[in-house]
C-alpha cells in the first residue's frame, strides 16, 4: 500500500513540475508498467515513464474518483449547458454568440448556425432592437439571418435592421445597410431621415433626401412630404420650413404638403404661421379639407384661443367642408385641455347626432381626459361605449387608463377598466398589473389581489421583486401573516432578496403577535439572502454575469 501511495505521489510531482507530456508521450510509446525493483525517478538524468493509465487506476483505488472522470465530467457539462440553454429565451441565446468575441464572420455564421434556432422576423426584431450589441454585431447578425430560411430578404427585413441601428445611433452602419441594399425605396429612407432627425442630426437628413436619387428614389414630391414629416414630428419645424420655402418652385407641392407644415406650426400653437402656410395654400390652388381645420383648430387651441377655435368649427359648413372624427377631436381635445369636460362631452354627443362614427383617438382622449379631471363616472361609461361599438383599446392604452386610477381614490374604478379591457380580449401589459397589485396591496383587497396575481402569471409574466413586495405587504395589512411568511420564502428561493421596508414590516408584526420563533427564522433566511443578494450585485458592478 505504502509502494502505491508513492507511485501516486510521484506523479502528482512529475505533473506539477509540468512533466505532462513525458507521461502521455510515455504511455503511448512505451506503456511500460512501473514494477516494485524499479526505483521512481529522482533526476532528470534518470526518469522512469509511467503509463497514464496505470497512474489513473491506482489514483481510481486509493481515492473515490473514477478513471472515467474526464469524460464523465464532460458529459455533465454538456447537460448542464442544455439545460441552462433551455431556460434562456431565443433572443438570448442569439445575443450571447457575440459574447464568445469569436474572430471572422465565418465563426460568428457556424455558431449562430449551430444553435438550430428556428428564425423569424419577430425574433430578428428582438434581438436587434434590446441589448446592448455593436452596429458590427448587428449588421453581423442580420447579415446571417437573411440567408437563414424563416427571413425573406425583402424591404421589411431591412426596415427592422435600419430602425434598429438608427435608434441606437449606430449612423455609418446604417448608411452602409442602406447602400448595400438591392432596391431601397422609400419606407427606408424615410426611416433614416426620422433617425436623423430625432437626434438632431437636421442637416443629415436634409442631405439625404438631396441625395435620395442616388439610392433609386426620386426626389419629388413624396419624398419632400416625408422630410418635412419627419422633422415637424420632433420639432424640427423651422428647418422643415426652411426647406419648405427653400424648394417652393423646384418641386410641385400637393395638398399634404401644406397640411404637414400646418399640422407643424400647429404643435407649436403659432397661429400666424399656421393662417400664412393655409393663404399660401389657397393661392397654390388647393382648398383646406379636414386635415387642415383640424390643425388650425388644434393650434388655435394650443395658443389659448378656444373661442376663436369654435369660430373655425361653425364655419366649416359654410364652406362646403363637413366635420369628420378628427375635426371633432381637436374640439374635444381643445375643451379637456381647457378642463371644460362638459364642453367636451357635448361636442362628443354632438359626434353621434352628425352620425359621424368616433374612432379609437376620440375615445381615448376623452376617457383620459375625463379620468386625470377626476370624472371618473363619465369616463367609465364612455369607456362602456367603446367597447359596445367593438372598438379594443390597445394594450399601451389601457396601461394609460389605469396609471392615473392608481393615484387616487380606491382601485374599483382601476379594476373595472382592467376586467372589462381583458374580457374584450386587449392584452393587459405588466406594468398595469404592478399598477394594479400595488393599489389593491395598500387598500388590502387581499382576495382581488391574489386573483390579479394569478391571471398575471396565466399571462405568462413571471414575478419579479416588486410583485413579491406587493403580495407580502397586502397579507401583512390584513393580518395574514404566515401566508406573508410562505410568499417571501418563495421571493428568497427564487433569488429575490425583499427590501428592508417591507421585512422589517412584516418582522414588527410577527414579533407583536408573539410569533418569535417564526420571525428569527425569517431572520436567518432574510440574512442568508442579502448575502447572495449583495454577492451578486458585486458580481454584476465588476461586469460578471452570473
Amino acid at each position: 500500500m505504502s509502494r502505491r501511495w508513492s507511485i501516486a505521489l510521484e506523479s502528482f510531482r512529475l505533473v506539477r513540475r509540468g512533466h505532462i507530456r513525458t507521461l502521455v508521450l510515455g504511455a503511448r510509446c512505451n506503456r511500460t508498467v512501473c514494477t516494485a525493483s524499479e526505483d521512481l525517478p529522482s533526476s532528470s538524468s534518470s526518469r522512469t515513464v509511467i503509463d497514464e493509465s496505470y497512474v489513473l487506476a491506482e489514483l481510481s483505488s486509493l481515492l473515490p474518483i473514477s478513471s472515467k472522470t474526464t469524460t464523465a465530467k464532460e458529459d455533465t457539462c454538456s447537460r448542464n449547458q442544455v439545460a441552462v440553454d433551455s431556460f434562456l429565451s431565443p433572443e438570448e441565446r442569439l445575443r450571447g454568440v457575440f459574447l464568445q468575441k469569436l474572430k471572422g464572420k465565418s465563426a460568428i455564421h457556424n455558431a449562430l448556425s449551430s444553435l438550430g434556432i428556428e428564425l423569424t422576423i419577430d425574433i430578428v426584431a428582438n434581438v436587434v432592437d434590446s441589448g446592448n450589441l455593436s452596429g458590427e454585431a448587428m449588421v453581423t447578425f442580420f447579415n446571417w439571418a437573411i440567408h437563414e430560411p424563416g427571413v425573406s430578404k425583402d424591404v421589411d427585413s431591412y426596415c427592422v435592421i435600419l430602425r434598429a441601428l438608427g435608434r441606437r445611433k449606430f449612423f455609418s452602419f446604417m448608411m452602409d445597410v442602406i447602400r448595400e441594399m438591392v432596391n431601397p425605396d422609400l419606407k427606408c429612407l424615410t426611416i433614416a431621415m426620422d433617425s436623423f432627425a430625432r437626434a438632431h442630426y437636421v442637416r443629415r437628413a436634409i442631405q439625404l433626401f438631396e441625395e435620395s436619387e442616388e439610392f433609386g428614389v426620386e426626389c419629388g414630391t413624396e419624398s419632400l412630404n416625408a422630410l418635412l414629416r419627419c422633422l415637424c414630428e420632433r420639432s424640427h419645424v423651422s428647418a422643415a420650413n426652411s426647406v419648405f420655402n427653400a424648394k417652393k418652385g423646384e418641386i410641385p407641392f400637393n395638398s399634404c404638403t401644406y397640411n404637414v407644415m400646418i399640422g407643424g406650426w400647429s404643435k407649436l400653437g403659432e397661429v400666424e404661421e399656421m393662417e400664412k402656410v393655409m393663404k399660401q395654400m389657397v393661392e397654390g390652388g388647393f382648398g383646406p379639407d379636414c386635415f387642415s381645420f383640424s390643425y388650425l383648430i388644434e393650434g388655435f387651441g394650443r395658443a389659448g384661443r378656444i373661442n376663436d377655435s369654435v369660430a373655425i368649427f361653425d364655419d366649416m359648413k359654410h364652406k362646403g367642408c363637413v366635420p369628420d372624427a378628427k375635426v371633432y377631436n381637436a374640439m374635444i381635445c381643445n375643451f379637456i385641455f381647457a378642463r371644460d369636460f362638459d364642453e367636451s362631452l357635448r361636442y362628443y354627443r354632438k359626434m353621434l347626432d352628425e352620425e359621424c362614427e368616433p374612432d379609437l383617438e376620440t375615445y381615448s382622449k376623452l376617457v383620459l381626459g375625463l379620468i386625470k379631471g377626476r370624472k371618473v363616472a363619465d369616463a367609465l361609461e364612455i369607456y362602456e361605449e367603446m367597447l359596445s361599438k367593438g372598438i379594443v383599446p390597445t394594450t399601451g392604452l389601457v396601461t394609460s387608463f389605469i396609471k392615473p386610477l392608481c393615484c387616487y381614490g380606491p382601485p374599483h374604478a382601476a379594476m373595472v377598466i382592467y376586467q372589462k379591457a381583458r374580457k374584450a380580449g386587449c392584452r393587459i401589459s405588466e406594468s398595469a398589473y404592478k399598477l394594479l397589485l400595488k393599489r389593491l396591496s395598500r387598500f388590502g383587497k387581499c382576495g382581488i389581489l391574489l386573483n390579479v396575481w394569478d391571471e398575471m402569471q396565466e399571462c405568462g409574466y413571471s414575478s419579479d421583486v416588486e410583485v413579491y413586495e406587493y403580495i407580502v405587504d397586502g397579507l401583512c395589512n390584513i393580518g395574514h401573516l404566515e401566508n406573508a411568511v410562505l410568499v417571501m420564502e418563495e421571493a428568497m428561493r427564487k433569488g429575490f432578496c425583499p427590501n428592508r421596508l417591507v421585512y422589517s414590516r412584516l418582522s414588527n408584526k410577527l414579533m407583536a403577535s408573539n410569533k418569535t420563533e417564526m420571525a428569527y427564522k425569517l431572520f436567518l433566511k432574510i440574512k442568508e439572502a442579502r448575502i447572495k443578494d449583495n454577492a451578486r450585485r458585486f458580481w454584476r458592478r465588476n461586469g460578471w454575469h452570473f
